[in-house]
């Protein structure tokens, strides 16, 4: 097939050719004169040459607005159209991150969502600024509202969230991420599912839990951690995190009885093709009380990705005590208590977690009686095996996940 300018510049030629002819030698028998046959011959050449043009011209045009479509998916969806779909939240995520990159709704229907949501009531409050409890189309979510000086803090969290293939049962489900301008000031939104238990803290300080609900709950924690921990190699791969601040205010539980890991904002990333560490710079740092020896002591390696993991586990033995605690068996439980409770003030300082965790070495106590029930002996075992003071000697999220797995499946516990 001859392409469209071989086909112009063959047209000219025909048309130079019978000018010239034309005005050497005039047509015998023939009243037309030269320039009428010029004319004759021009016109159909500069026809065919519009329409070759004007083809071009169309089929470039639909190239470039297929090419705009095929990179820019999300520009097609505006707010009408969002609006006329009858899906709900878990859906429409479970359908965009399927399809799309798996890291979550595109902007635009973010943005739709987050100034279509009606706020209820606060529902919490911390350093970072308050949590509310909002409505969108009937469905409850939280919205967490960061000042505007904390926007680090809420541009990272939204992007941690936003990670490829992070979604997780057992992390907290991202909704949406918006700026909202009151006329005064700026508020940051951050949109998540809402969990009507709360956090692990306030629903230890209300319920004891049975048993196999203490079993639920570890299990979970755990597999949220090990989650965040694994790095999933490939073109929709997922980079290790370390979360850098779990704790029991950090888990949600959700109504069927499992948790959810929540707050990244102070997460890291860790890029395995370069190892580089990807470090947030916000003024934040990790609860104290919480904290492993290696960032009391300030020795901790910050260029190697796993010791970030290695304090990560360390805090989740804390977690496991605390939750252990409120486990009835047989009645019998004890209060609730935030770990080093009896050696520490309730808002302890670096120095007063050092003298205890590093110098003194001391650790939670673990009652005597937990060995007299399977599944607090086990918790027991797990959580000495968190609190290593080397942290190569503690264990991996993926070891306790498993052994928490196989406490789940025996005799005495069912689930």
């Amino acid at each position: 097939m001859t392409r469209p300018g071989k086909r112009s510049f063959q047209a000219a030629l025909i048309f130079l050719s019978v000018a010239q002819l034309a005005a050497e030698k005039p047509l015998e028998g023939s009243s037309w004169s030269t320039l009428q046959l010029v004319v004759m011959s021009l016109v159909p050449c500069l026809l065919l040459g519009v329409g070759v043009a004007a083809g071009v011209f169309v089929r470039q045009s639909h190239r470039c607005a297929y090419t705009a479509h095929k990179q820019d998916p999300e520009e097609h969806l505006d707010d009408q159209m969002l609006m006329s779909t009858d899906k709900c939240l878990k859906d429409l995520i479970g359908d965009m991150s399927t399809s799309g990159s798996g890291s979550g709704l595109p902007l635009l229907v973010q943005r739709t969502i987050a100034r279509t949501i009606v706020l209820q009531e606060s529902i919490g409050k911390g350093r970072f600024g308050e949590v509310w409890r909002g409505k969108w189309r009937g469905e409850d979510v939280a919205v967490k509202i960061f000042s505007s000086r904390d926007e680090r803090s809420w541009f990272r969290e939204a992007e941690i969230y936003q990670t490829i293939m992070l979604r997780h049962e057992n992390i907290l489900g991202f909704i949406a991420a918006d700026n909202k301008d009151s006329g005064s000031w700026t508020q940051l939104w951050l949109v998540s599912e809402y969990h009507e238990h709360g956090s692990l803290y306030d629903y230890l300080n209300r319920y004891t839990v049975p048993v196999e609900g203490m079993v639920v709950l570890a299990l979970s924690v755990a597999s949220g951690l090990a989650h965040l921990h694994m790095e999933i190699i490939g073109t929709q791969g997922k980079p290790a995190i370390a979360h850098r601040d779990l704790k029991s205010k950090n888990v949600l539980v959700k109504k069927n009885g499992t948790a959810a890991i929540a707050d990244l904002g102070l997460a890291v990333k860790h890029d395995s093709t370069t190892n580089t560490i990807d470090i947030p710079s916000n003024h934040r740092v990790g609860t104290k009380r919480y904290m492993a020896p290696e960032l009391l002591d300030e020795t901790i390696n910050t260029q190697s990705f796993e010791s970030f993991k290695r304090a990560d586990i360390y805090s989740l033995g804390l977690v496991f005590w605390e939750l252990a605690r409120r486990c009835s068996v047989r009645g019998l439980h004890e209060d609730f208590q935030l770990p080093y409770y009896d050696l520490v003030p309730s808002d302890p300082t670096i120095d007063d977690m050092r003298k205890v965790v590093c110098e003194q070495k001391l650790r939670p106590n673990v009652p005597n009686q937990w060995q007299s029930c399977e599944a607090l002996r086990v918790m027991g075992k797990l959580m000495r095996e968190c609190w290593y003071v080397n942290p190569s000697a503690r264990l991996t999220a993926l070891r306790v996940k498993k052994t928490v797995s196989q406490l789940s499946a025996t005799k005495e516990i069912k689930i």
